[in-house]
């Protein structure tokens, strides 16, 4: 019932920027937390930031001076904008919505694909 899609992921240039998108639908957006965690093979899954739906925001710390995310619950949509990319970036970015702020209900998205390339 509950769908999130993310879109955005693209191969950018070292200092360059991109901003991902993600669409959820099924269940009441001001109702839900919403977040983006990276992959990198080799790496552990990183938890890159969250926010709550009254726009309270988390980051990782090591990520918080150069991605932002937002939110526009009118659309639905949380964003990530992603500045000043490194190398170390690269990564399947994965988009999850907690359903009335519980992640136990914990629906994810498909991934969007970033990579950083010189």
């Amino acid at each position: 019932q509950v769908q999130v899609m993310e879109s955005g992921g693209a191969t950018a240039q070292p200092g360059g920027s991109l901003k991902l998108s993600c669409a959820s639908s099924g269940t009441p957006f001001e109702r839900t937390a919403m977040g983006w965690y990276r992959r990198t093979p080799g790496k552990q899954r990183q938890l890159v930031a969250y926010i709550n739906p009254g726009g309270t925001a988390t980051y990782d710390g090591s990520l918080k001076a150069r991605f932002t995310i937002s939110r526009d619950n009118g659309l639905n949509t949380v964003y990530l904008q992603m500045d000043n990319l490194q190398f170390e970036d690269t990564a399947k970015y994965y988009c999850f919505v907690d359903p009335f702020q519980d992640s136990k209900q914990r629906v994810w998205g498909q991934g969007t694909q970033v990579t950083i390339s010189s």
